[in-house]
Parts: C-alpha cells; sequence; structure tokens
C-alpha cells in the first residue's frame, strides 16, 4: 500500500513524500536564480557606495584608490565604532549580506511581494549580532534558543580539517553556565555540519527547582559558547570523544555517502572539507589551535540567535541586548594564533570573491557550483565574482592531507554538458545503487510567481513519484527503491536535483533505464490533468491542515522552518497567510505551468538526448556495487554507466494515461445490506489492571473504552495539538511468536505482515486503484510484525479530503478517518493476497538478513542475541532458505489466522468529534461478521513448549562472544546483556517485579507494598532506571575514562512476552573495545553496590521522563501506543491506569525501590553475557584502479543531516 509522508517546508507548503521517499531538512526549490536585490547589507555607512550588475545584484564598490579588504575596517564600521582606535580589525570579518535576509527589518516589500509573519521579531545590536523571536505556544510554558554560528567545515584551513566539530564540542561542554541548566527539565546539544555550527537550548520559561524565570539562563549559556575558555582538560575529553565518534559512524552506509558527496562537490570545497575531519591533526591540536578557531569564528556579525517559545519579543530583545552586547570581534582577534591571522585573511577574502556565501546567502558554505541549467542561460553573476585573488579557494589544487583517489574523467555528452561519473565498489556492499544529480541555484520564494513556481514542481514531482512507486510493485520490479527529488540544501548551497535508486546488482542496468525514463516521460509530456488536481488538491489540504494547527506548532518544528526558510532567502510566512497565497497560488495555476515546472525539472536528462533540448553543464553520476560481482551482469563500468543512462533517453515514451480513482471504498448500499445482515452493538469495556468496566453509552475522559458486539475492542481519544491529523492503531496479539504456539512455519507471520504492506488491492479494487486512493486522502499505512504482535498503524488527515476544485466550485470528499476505516474493513474482510507481493516481501528480508550479515553493529547483535536467546529463531532474523521456502497459502493462514474480531484492538486518536468517530466505527467495523476468518482459525498446539508467550530462559553461565568482519576500515563495536523484566515488570518464570521485591524488602511499610502493587510500578521504575543508567554510562566510560563517543542502555521493552533483555552498546576503537567493554560492566556493578542510585539521580531522573511523557502527550501516534493493548488480556497490569496515574508513579518512586528493582535484572558477573565486533582486513586487500579510494569521512551527512555534539 501507498505510505505517504508530509514534510512541512513552508507553512502550507509541503513536499508529499512517498513510502520510499527519502527525509530531508531541505526546503522548497527552484532552478530559476531571482537576484535578492532588496538584501541590505552589513556595510559599514562610511563604504555603502556601491552599484548594482545587469542582473540588479549589489557589488561592493572598490574604493579610486586602490583597493583593499583592510581598509573597509574603520572605526566607523558598525562593529566597531565602539572599540578603542589602537584595536586592530578582525582579519576575518568583511562586510557581508545580512544573514537575516528577508527578515531584515529594512527589507523591501512592495505589492508583488508575499507577506511577512506577522509575529516574527527580528534585529540587529549595535555589535553585529543578528536575532529572530517567534512568540510561539506549543508546548506552553517552554521555549528554545538556537545560536547558529555561520562556520562549519567547509570554513577551515588546511591544518584546521575537523576543527570546527572539535570546537563545538569544547564550547559547549565545558561551559559551566550549560551546566547550570542541569536538572531544571532542560536538553542541551550543539552539531556541527558544512556550513554552520549551532548550539540550542531547550527550557521550561521557570525553573522548577527556584521558580525564577529560565531564560537569561539559557541565553547566557549560548553566551558563554561565544566566549568560550578552553582548558586542558575538557579539550583531552572533547578530542577522545571525537575519535570515538570518527569510528562509530564509519559504517558502510556512511561511506557510500561520502563517495556521492564528494563527488557531486567536486569543484569545491565540500569535497575535502568534511565535518569530522582528519585524525592525524585531531590527535595534535593544543589548546590555542582551538581557541584560535573559535575567535576567528564565533563573532557578533557571524552569528545569528533564534528564540521561539513562550516568551514576550519585548523581553527577549532587551535580555539578547543585555547578555550579547558586550561582545566584540576586535577583541575576539587578539587571541587569535598570529600565524593562522594570514591565512585566515586570505581565505575571507576567497569567501567574498564570487562564492555563493557572498553571493545568495551568508549561510551557505563558501563555495562555487557547477551549475546545470537551461541552454542559453548563464550562470549567476555573483557580488564579488569578478574580483581575482591568488588563492585557491576551492582546494582544486593538491594539498598535503589530500587523500588519493582516482577520479574518472569526466565524459562529454554533447555541446555545452558532460557527465562527471564515479564508480564505488566495497565487500560490505550487497546491492547496486545510483545516485544521479544536477545543481541548480536556489529561487528565493519572496512573489507569488516564485511561490507558483515552487507549488508547479512539488505537483510534477508528486506525480512522478507515485508513477515509479507504482512501477517498483509491478510483477517483476527492476529497482527496490527509487526516488527523483529536488530540495533546497542551504548546507551545500544549491539546489539538488536528485534521482536515487537501489536495485539488485543483475538488475542494475534494468533499473537504470527504466527510471531515467520515466523522467524523460516527465519532461516531455507532463501531468495529467487527474494528477494536477490530486496532487494540486493535496499541497491544499495540508496548507489548510496546517493553518488549522496555527501556533500549536511544536517549538522544534517551528524552529526548523524559520532556519532553513531565512538560510534560503525564501518570506517567513504564518501559516494562515501560506494558506491564502497557496490557494491563491493554485486557482491561477495551469496544466501548462505544471508542465513547464516538468521539463523544468527533467532538463538534464532530457538533454541526454540528440533530438531534445535540454540543459546544459554538469551532470554527477555515482554508482555503488559489490566489489567482486558473481557474475558479468552486475559489473558496472563507467563506460556501462554513462552508455546505460544514454540508453534510457532512447527508450520509446508515451503520454501517461490516467487511471479510476474510487472517491469511496464502501458504497453506501454495500454498509446498508451489512448493517441489515450483521446489526453490531456496543459492550462495555473491560480491563485487567484493576479498572472498572467502563459504559457501553457514555463518552468518558480522557478517553472512550468499549469492546463491539463481533469482539472488536475500541479506543476512541480526541487530541487537538495535532490539529486535522489522527492516528489510528490496530493491533493483534500474537507476532511470531504465534508462529510457534500455533505451528505455523518459521517466518510466516513476518513475511505475510510485509506480503500484505506490499500488497493493497481488495474487494474490486487494484492495488494501483488503492493505493492512489491513499494518495487522495493522504493516507500512510505501516504494517509490522513483531516478536508479539502484528500491527497496521494510519496515520491521515481527519477533515475532507479527496476534494475536487477550489473556492465555491469544490467538491469535498470524505474525511481521512473515514477512509481509513474503509481500508480497514476490507483488509479485514477482502484481501487479496497475491504473489507478486509475496516476492516483493521475500526480496525485502532476504535483503535485511544478507545487510545484517554485511553490518558490524547488525551482526554483533546478532551474535548476542542467538546467545541470550540459545538461538531461539522469534528474536533472531529470518534466513534466506526460511524465507524462500515460505509460500502464499503459508503467509495468508499465519496473518489472517490473527485477524479474528475477537482479537483486533483499535485506538484511534485525531483531532475530531468522538462520537462521530465511534459512530463511524459502528457501522464499517461493527458490521464485519465475527466469522468472518473462522476458515482461518487454528488451535494451539498440544505440546507445551515451555518458552511459549515468553523469553527463555538465559543460559548460564554467562559468555563472553567475538565476531570478526572483513573490511577495509578499522571499526569495534561492544555489547553487554542479560535478562530483564518486561515493560510490565513480568520476568521470564511469570513472576513480577512487584512480587521480587515483597519477597526481598522484609521492612517494607505498607505504604511501600501499596507503591509497588501498583500495576504501573514497574513500568515507572524501569523507565527511571534506564534513564539513571544511561547518565552513569556517559560520565564513566564517557567523561572520565574517554574511552567512547557514547554509551547507551536500553530494554527491549516486550508487553506481552514476559521477560526482555537489556543492552548495553558502545562504540569505540579496536583498541579501547574491551577497555569500553569492562568500563561498562564496571558501571554497572557499581549502581548495585558502591555507588548506589542517589536522591540527586532519582530527581534528575523524573524530571526527564516526566518531560518527555509531556511533551509526548501531544502527538496522537504516543496516544494510540499507550492505549494499544488496555483491554487486552494478554497484557494484564496494562489498562487506563498506565495513562492516567503515570505522572502520581513516577513522583511516588524512591530510590529504594529503583535499588531492589534493579536486582530483577541479571547484573550478576556470572550471568552476563558480552560482546566484541570487530572488523578485520580482508584477504588480499589492495585498491585496484578501478575502485576510488574513499574520501575522507562525512559524517551525518545523509543528504542534510547533521553532526550531533
Amino acid at each position: 500500500m501507498t505510505r505517504i509522508r508530509v514534510k512541512y517546508l513552508l507553512p502550507g507548503l509541503v513536499v508529499l513524500s512517498l513510502s520510499s521517499w527519502i527525509c530531508s531538512s531541505y526546503s522548497l526549490s527552484s532552478s530559476t536564480f531571482v537576484p535578492r536585490s532588496r538584501v541590505p547589507s552589513l556595510l559599514p555607512p562610511n563604504i555603502r557606495n556601491t552599484q548594482r550588475d545587469g542582473r540588479g545584484r549589489r557589488l561592493v564598490m572598490k574604493s579610486e584608490k586602490s583597493f583593499s579588504l583592510s581598509n573597509l575596517f574603520t572605526k566607523s564600521s558598525s562593529s566597531s565604532s565602539s572599540s578603542s582606535s589602537n584595536i586592530p580589525p578582525h582579519p576575518s570579518q568583511r562586510p557581508h549580506i545580512t544573514p537575516l535576509n528577508t527578515l531584515h527589518p529594512s527589507f523591501e516589500y512592495n505589492k508583488e511581494t508575499l507577506p511577512s509573519h506577522p509575529d516574527v521579531k527580528s534585529g540587529i545590536l549595535p555589535n553585529g549580532l543578528s536575532y529572530i523571536i517567534l512568540p510561539n505556544r506549543s508546548p506552553p510554558g517552554r521555549f528554545e534558543a538556537h545560536l547558529q554560528v555561520f562556520s562549519g567545515s567547509a570554513d577551515e584551513l588546511e591544518k584546521q580539517q575537523g576543527i570546527a566539530h572539535l570546537t563545538e564540542h569544547v564550547a559547549y561542554m565545558g561551559s559551566r553556565k550549560r551546566e547550570r541548566l542541569f536538572g531544571t527539565g532542560s536538553q542541551t546539544n550543539a552539531y556541527t555540519d558544512f556550513h554552520h555550527t549551532v548550539f540550542y537550548a531547550a527550557c521550561p520559561v521557570t525553573n522548577p527547582n527556584t521558580g525564577q524565570p529560565m531564560l537569561s539562563m539559557a541565553l547566557d549559556a549560548l553566551c558563554d559558547v561565544m566566549e568560550a575558555k578552553v582548558e586542558p582538560s575538557r579539550l583531552e575529553k572533547e578530542r577522545a570523544a571525537v575519535l570515538s565518534e570518527m569510528t562509530m559512524v564509519n559504517t558502510i552506509e556512511y561511506r557510500v555517502e561520502c563517495q556521492i558527496l564528494s563527488t557531486l562537490h567536486r569543484e569545491n570545497r565540500l569535497a575535502k572539507r568534511f565535518p569530522i575531519g582528519k585524525e592525524v591533526l585531531i590527535r595534535n591540536w593544543q589548546t590555542n589551535d582551538v581557541k584560535t578557531w573559535h575567535r576567528t569564528h564565533y563573532r557578533p556579525d557571524n552569528v545569528l540567535l533564534y528564540v521561539v517559545g513562550d516568551v514576550s519579543p519585548k523581553e527577549v530583545e532587551s535580555k539578547i541586548n543585555d547578555i550579547f552586547g558586550h561582545i566584540k570581534a576586535e577583541k575576539q582577534a587578539l587571541e587569535m594564533d598570529e600565524d593562522v591571522k594570514s591565512e585566515a585573511g586570505l581565505l575571507a577574502d576567497a569567501v567574498m570573491s564570487g562564492t555563493v556565501k557572498c553571493g545568495m546567502s551568508w549561510h551557505y558554505p563558501p563555495v562555487v557550483h557547477n551549475w546545470c541549467l537551461p541552454r542559453g542561460k548563464g550562470a549567476p553573476l555573483l557580488e564579488g565574482s569578478s574580483n581575482e585573488i591568488d588563492y585557491d579557494g576551492q582546494l582544486q589544487t593538491k594539498w598535503p592531507l589530500d587523500e588519493n583517489p582516482v577520479l574518472l574523467p569526466e565524459a562529454g555528452l554533447k555541446f555545452g554538458k558532460t557527465m562527471r561519473p564515479h564508480i564505488f565498489k566495497h565487500e560490505l556492499l550487497q546491492s547496486f545503487s545510483l545516485h544521479i544529480f544536477a545543481k541548480r541555484p536556489v529561487e528565493p520564494l519572496t512573489t507569488l510567481n516564485s511561490l507558483k513556481r515552487s507549488l508547479a514542481k512539488r505537483v510534477a514531482l508528486a506525480a512522478l513519484q507515485i508513477r515509479l512507486n507504482v512501477s517498483g510493485r509491478s510483477d517483476d520490479p527492476p529497482f527496490t527503491f527509487v526516488e527523483f527529488n529536488e530540495l533546497d540544501s542551504a548546507r551545500e548551497g544549491c539546489a539538488v536535483c536528485s534521482l536515487d535508486l537501489t536495485a539488485k546488482a543483475s538488475r542494475w542496468k534494468d533499473a537504470v533505464i527504466k527510471s531515467v525514463s520515466e523522467i524523460r516521460k516527465l519532461g516531455l509530456y507532463g501531468v495529467t490533468p487527474n494528477e494536477f488536481e490530486r496532487y494540486a488538491g493535496a499541497l491544499l489540504t495540508d496548507a489548510d491542515q496546517l493553518a488549522a494547527q496555527g501556533d500549536r506548532i511544536s517549538h522544534g518544528d517551528q524552529l526548523a522552518y524559520l532556519m532553513e526558510t531565512v538560510a534560503n532567502g525564501h518570506i517567513v510566512m504564518s501559516p494562515m497567510q501560506s494558506l491564502d497565497w497557496t490557494l491563491k497560488a493554485l486557482q491561477s495555476m495551469s496544466v501548462e505551468e505544471i508542465n513547464n515546472a516538468a521539463k523544468e525539472l527533467c532538463g538534464h536528462i532530457l538533454g541526454l538526448d540528440e533530438s531534445e533540448e535540454g540543459d546544459e553543464g554538469v551532470i554527477i553520476a555515482v554508482a555503488c556495487s559489490p566489489k567482486n560481482p558473481e557474475n558479468a551482469e552486475e559489473n558496472c563500468t563507467v563506460e556501462d554507466l554513462v552508455d546505460c543512462i544514454k540508453k534510457g533517453c532512447q527508450v520509446p515514451v508515451e503520454p501517461e494515461k490516467d487511471v479510476m480513482i474510487p472517491h469511496t471504498l464502501v458504497d453506501e448500499s454495500k454498509l446498508k445490506e451489512a448493517m441489515e445482515a450483521n446489526p453490531p452493538s456496543w459492550l462495555p469495556g473491560s480491563f485487567t489492571d484493576g479498572t472498572p468496566n467502563t459504559p457501553s453509552d457514555v463518552l468518558t475522559s480522557p478517553f472512550t473504552l468499549r469492546r463491539l458486539s463481533n469482539g472488536i475492542r475500541v479506543g476512541v481519544a480526541q487530541l487537538t495539538s495535532e490539529s486535522q491529523r489522527g492516528h489510528l492503531r490496530v493491533m493483534t496479539p500474537g507476532g511470531r511468536d504465534y508462529e510457534r504456539q500455533f505451528g505455523f512455519k518459521s517466518g510466516s507471520m513476518a513475511v505475510g505482515a510485509r506480503t500484505m504492506q506490499e500488497g493493497g488491492a481488495f474487494g474490486p479494487w487494484t492495488r494501483e486503484q488503492v493505493e492512489l486512493f491513499c494518495v487522495d486522502h493522504l493516507i500512510m499505512v505501516e504494517i509490522n510484525c513483531s516478536e508479539e504482535a502484528v500491527i497496521f498503524d494510519f496515520t491521515f488527515p481527519t477533515g475532507n479530503v479527496g476534494n475536487t476544485g477550489y473556492g465555491d466550485d469544490m467538491q469535498m470528499g470524505i474525511t481521512g478517518t473515514e477512509a481509513v476505516l474503509q481500508i480497514i474493513r476490507e483488509i479485514v474482510s477482502s484481501f487479496n493476497w497475491e504473489e507478486d507481493a509475496l516476492r516483493r516481501s521475500k526480496n525485502y528480508f532476504n535483503q535485511a538478513h544478507e545487510g545484517m550479515l554485511k553490518n558490524l553493529e547488525g551482526r554483533t547483535t546478532e551474535v548476542i542475541m542467538e546467545g541470550i536467546t540459545g538461538h531461539d529463531d522469534r528474536f533472531l532474523t529470518i534466513e534466506v532458505d526460511q524465507v524462500e521456502s515460505i509460500t502464499l497459502d503459508e503467509a495468508r493462514q499465519a496473518v489472517m489466522s490473527q485477524l479474528l474480531p475477537e482479537n483486533i484492538e483499535i485506538s484511534a486518536v485525531g483531532d475530531f468529534d468522538t462520537q462521530q468517530v465511534l459512530d463511524m466505527i459502528f457501522e464499517y467495523l461493527g458490521t464485519i461478521p465475527k466469522d468472518v476468518n473462522d476458515k482461518y482459525k487454528v488451535d494451539k498446539l498440544d505440546s507445551e513448549d515451555p518458552t511459549a508467550g515468553q523469553t527463555p530462559s538465559l543460559p548460564l553461565p554467562g559468555k563472553h562472544l567475538t565476531l570478526e568482519l572483513p573490511d577495509s576500515d578499522p571499526r569495534a563495536v561492544a555489547y553487554v546483556s542479560g535478562a530483564a523484566p518486561n515493560m510490565w515488570g513480568y520476568l521470564s518464570d511469570g513472576t513480577t517485579v512487584s512480587q521480587a521485591l515483597t519477597k526481598t524488602d522484609k521492612k517494607a511499610s505498607e505504604k511501600d507494598k501499596r507503591r509497588r502493587a501498583h500495576p504501573l510500578f514497574a513500568n515507572v521504575a524501569l523507565s527511571l532506571l534506564s534513564e539513571i543508567a544511561n547518565r552513569r554510562l556517559f560520565s564513566t566510560v564517557r567523561e572520565r575514562k574517554q574511552l567512547t563517543y557514547d554509551a547507551n542502555f536500553s530494554l527491549t521493552g516486550f508487553e506481552r512476552l514476559m521477560g526482555g533483555y537489556f543492552l548495553v552498546t558502545v562504540t569505540a576503537s579496536k583498541e579501547n573495545a574491551q577497555k569500553a567493554l569492562d568500563a561498562c560492566k564496571e558501571t554497572l556493578e557499581a549502581l548495585r553496590k558502591n555507588s548506589p542510585i542517589t536522591q540527586d539521580n532519582l530527581e534528575a531522573a523524573k524530571r526527564v521522563v516526566r518531560n518527555r511523557h509531556e511533551q509526548e502527550l501531544h502527538t496522537t501516534r504516543y496516544w494510540a501506543e499507550l492505549m494499544g493493548g488496555m483491554q487486552s488480556e494478554s497484557i494484564p497490569l496494562k489498562g487506563p491506569f498506565s495513562f492516567t496515574e503515570f505522572v502520581a508513579m513516577v513522583d511516588a518512586i524512591t530510590t529504594r525501590d529503583l535499588q531492589l528493582t534493579l536486582e530483577t535484572l541479571s547484573l550478576g558477573s556470572d550471568s552476563l553475557y558480552t560482546a566484541i565486533g570487530q572488523t578485520i582486513q580482508p584477504e588480499g586487500l589492495e585498491i585496484s584502479d578501478d575502485v576510488v579510494r574513499e574520501q575522507p569521512g562525512a559524517i551525518g551527512m545523509k543528504r542534510g543531516g547533521a553532526l550531533m555534539g
């Protein structure tokens, strides 16, 4: 079935993201460059003599005297007017366009300009520091402050590679004022990327300990970053953390991203300046090196402060001025290393010489790009592009620390067009992937016309993605994943149009030809009228939903929107403004405009055919494949790659044909017949946690829980915090555990659930019709099988969707809630099981298993799970032979035997009327016959399996396990594991945590006994223990012993299965892996004995657990997860009390409770299982001429990610 994700970029403007689309942090984009002539300058008043080029862009005037950038820094400059005349200017500071872009107070508006958000407040302090403030009430009583420094790894000099990231660690982790935020319910962190470093604090408005306002404390912590002290002890701690992080992230997926990004940006600094940097440099920097980087870049004119939340803009402005106003760039420069000042000045000159940072947005990295644009349309003329300096600002020459990759030559295709191919082969790759790119300038969305062009592209992209998805679900799909998109990237300073696909190595040519030909078809013929109506309507529906949400959008989402919108020079609009202008744009949009946008999107592909006119410039093509192909068909050479892409442009294509999409899946006559044949009724809700039965005819708060007469359990709750959005969960107990209990073939339940996900046909409707019905109604469906349940999750709009027309001509469709209930009815009663869906399901599990075998973390986890479960296949990945042996009948029998009405529980949460939803459930689900799937019903096996319904007893004594995985790069991971209770306190032998504490604590008071007997006690106690264990591991293994970047404690979280496991994960260098593992064991042992849980530990954990619970209560998914299982007899302790009394139980827990609960985990030395997985060099490893050597590491890239600190 189609799964759609909606990503909000501008309020009301969305990317329709289908099941295979990659989430990213890009904004909307367009390839047309609009000069930002109205963006004001930060030039000092005495040199604001400017001229504009033919495109209206502002250029800095050269002086009539000999020009020198040092002349720009005078006493009258805005950043130094108050400084003493004997302090020299900062060597890296240059006049530049304001980072506020369209939010600068002097930005010029006219009748064609989009309106600006009325609540946003922005300004610039006298020292040059910019700020943006947005009052927001979701959640109330909290705010977030983010300090964005416009320098990242792309700004590093040759001997500074990696220092931006290390400085981020040192500056924030070493801040005493940041430490004052601990224990206040605040969250703080930082991250580094190509173009910036960001520090943030998310805090309550009022300190829960003192009752004092928190705003000053948060801003003080961020200001402390601007004036960071670099202490030797902190440098050593963070050096160790960064080196560990370098090892942790170096997965094969990360290395593929390195290859992609280094090829995509070969012409600029990004190819050689990845955030993680060079190990040899990181190991040797001293405090002065870090301080010099900090003083060079952490200048007032080079930062932007965002404050979003439940705040008063006037008060925030006053605090910003008081706290940050004293910082001066000139004084910071006094602490720079003299040896660095000169080259830093040269790089600053290079930044001002035609880079996108200088000419488009100060948020962008200091790079230039090889554009791919329509023929005859020249590249945009950027400010400073005529300046000639003798400095290799884009690192195009060989530098001492450069890697030595074999760069494949660019292939000439036709006049004005070249292809930059790259082949990456590695022994850990199991499938083929291709990534084709074209880079275009970002078009700022500032006018109605630019908005229309952006929306037109969104419609065209959505149409193509659905077509590709349909192709991917054919009888014999050529690819396993495919996405075509164009997104603005502030971190790269351009809009990137990309095709990303994966396929079996043996099918790579078919996949390339099919995907390229589909792109070409869109470029030639555009979209159909129905596609235009469908996807334009989806954009309007999302704009309407976001407008309805208003200031209930979370602080975090508002900040993400602000940062990306401001960075790309778009107008910042309110949700309601965006809805109004989206409607104006769509009402005046024609199919021809959509098709022109489609042609523009696909211009780089159209240009590959000699008979068609397309873009000119550079196309980038990166192919990644297994290193040693099993046959010739799997081998990919550069000649084959280029020829195959060309061939895809020569496949005959015809215009797309429209498919008839049903407006409803269950018509009124069918529903009426069902009501007469199977009249439903409501029964009271009943529970096993001690909650009294709920009435069958009364709405209750916070949720209404009942049962239908056919056995379906129903829970409905209204939640308005996610406006016009809903989440519905269908849960049936069983999962892989029932494979054993009912004698099904191992893996059949999981393969069957995935077959339903890959299929989607039911009743008279084809899979394609159902898929497009989901698209029309903005429904996302996920079907998963765990060890203990089959779960269907639906997210959907609660208002009318599938509408046609606009304004007075709009014809309303059914609500998304009703559409979901129709789908559930058809899944339960008339699902069509298809062989091609089974094949895709098998491919999914086979790839997962093969991927696990080539993944260090995955394979080591599998090894330790084999040990602690005694090779119980319920908890392991399904092997290929098992998967291939499962027939369609076996998959169907396994899943449908669980889809009996008496087993089904429905939990629906959303912004809807509870009674209306109950009425719809009554009609659509209450009329399903009780015996609808009785033909699949089977009895449990007679043989008594001691492990059925529980985790197997831990084989004793514990063991130490090892794994070696061939890989060219050294990596290691370590685990500590053992037995634990399940989420509700049940141990594998059926006893409970409460019973264990009663037996152990002979001196317990009656109050203690009552508290520990509460059904929620163990659930809360285990949550608090996890928080405390994680904090101890961080303090010991990372901070004190400096052995790792991070160590993590987690519990398996089973609800139905009796028992569970804990797992401590730590990544370290191969040399430190055993030390890190021993340190984790020592930490857990200390927690039990010589360093028990303190009251401070407990209070800090309580704040974290409470805050997380309160924040997640604003999401429909969290409510649905909490409600799932409340009426299930298989989870005896879960019921309404687990929701209504959660906070009270958190408050009631004592240190004694936790210390005793800790003993229910098998933490003794004789019961621990440990494992170390590490890589070894493959036999005969050598880098051949046709295999490109890995480029420097790029942490967390993922086309829009960032390096978390």
